[in-house]
């Protein structure tokens, strides 16, 4: 599943990123085969989801979280 941040946020890193993920906030679910495609969710959403990567840095990189 992949995920980008909500609400305007961006990274140039993904520490950053990485570090928002774990503090709780919210991104968006980016990713067509998923039922809630651009629902946000955050990291107690997802957690059995065994593999999330999130895009960041205008959605040129991505990251495993």
């Amino acid at each position: 599943m992949t995920v980008i941040p909500a609400y305007g946020r961006d990274y140039k890193s993904a520490k950053a990123v990485k570090a928002d993920w774990q503090a709780g906030k919210d991104f968006i679910i980016s990713d067509m085969s998923h039922p809630y495609d651009m629902k946000p969710v955050s990291k107690r959403d997802l957690q059995q989801e065994p593999y999330v990567l999130i895009r960041y840095d205008k959605l040129r990189k991505v990251t495993q979280a």
